[in-house]
């Protein structure tokens, strides 16, 4: 049975790009007669509102979704990705990492590949126990997977995206990324991966911005033990000028679209999506770059 998701962070209203992301996982489920999930990934607490949460449950409604009760929320399960973090803590595979964000800015090489962000140079991977104790005295520190290591101990790995075929994951050139942190004790790698696996989900759709980040994704699943879905990775929606959605675009919010007297099926229309049961309308040929 194929199982489906939809994982949005409340950090601001749903757009069209959020729109599409979600018709098209809870479309994959209802034709295979599968099973549709909502979970919602507010691991941080200084961006992730509450209300945010409600409006877009509200939202995805009123666009004529359901899913399966009850809605995964990732801060009420921060004990499952504290267990997988000490697993791969007792592997030997995470070390705490106390340099700033500024000095990772100055040592880190310029990049050349599809990776956002300088990469770690991994200038606190080797210090011997008492540097780590008197460094943990008066600073933060971030736990960072040993990529190294955890690639060595893993192999070679594939992973395979619906419209892209097979994939040979390359992990290692994100450098070693951060798995927690002081303030939030798990990262978007850690839980998403933990969270799929609870949940069992079999289709991850999600947008092409994410397509590289499997590779890291595919890595731990591998390390823990955990199941591989399949991927289908989707083309992002654009504006006229090319630019992707954002939550910045407030004018393109699910919310104001609303508000400005759109119904369910003129965004469903807008997005390529065919009419709901028992309404008319003609999507357009395309709305997605």
């Amino acid at each position: 049975m194929i199982v489906t998701r939809f994982a949005p962070s409340p950090t601001g209203l749903l757009h069209l790009g959020h729109a599409y992301s979600a018709l098209a996982a809870h479309e994959a489920a209802s034709k295979a007669g599968g099973r549709f999930l909502l979970r919602i990934e507010d691991i941080d607490p200084g961006r992730c509102k509450p209300e945010f949460s409600l409006a877009l449950m509200e939202d995805l409604r009123w666009l004529g979704l359901t899913w399966e009760e009850p809605v995964r929320f990732q801060s009420q399960h921060m004990a499952d990705y504290t267990a997988a973090l000490g697993r791969l803590q007792a592997m030997g595979l995470v070390y705490p990492c106390f340099c700033t964000r500024s000095e990772i800015q100055a040592l880190a090489a310029p990049q050349e590949n599809d990776v956002e962000g300088p990469v770690y140079p991994g200038a606190c991977r080797h210090l011997a126990e008492t540097a780590r104790a008197a460094l943990a005295a008066d600073r933060p520190c971030v736990w960072r997977l040993d990529m190294a290591r955890a690639c060595a101990q893993a192999g070679d790995l594939v992973w395979h995206d619906a419209r892209r075929g097979e994939v040979r994951a390359d992990p290692a050139r994100f450098g070693d990324v951060v798995l927690a942190r002081k303030d939030v004790p798990t990262s978007y790698h850690l839980s998403v991966v933990v969270d799929d696996a609870q949940q069992g989900v079999s289709l991850v759709t999600r947008g092409e911005d994410l397509f590289a980040a499997t590779d890291v994704h595919r890595l731990l699943q591998a390390l823990l033990s955990l199941p591989t879905p399949r991927y289908r990775h989707h083309t992002l929606m654009r504006d006229a000028s090319g630019r992707r959605y954002a939550k910045r675009d407030k004018a393109l919010t699910l919310r104001a679209l609303r508000q400005a007297g759109k119904t369910p099926q003129d965004v469903r229309s807008m997005v390529g999506f065919d009419p709901l049961p028992g309404r008319s309308g003609t999507p357009p040929t395309t709305s997605v770059a």
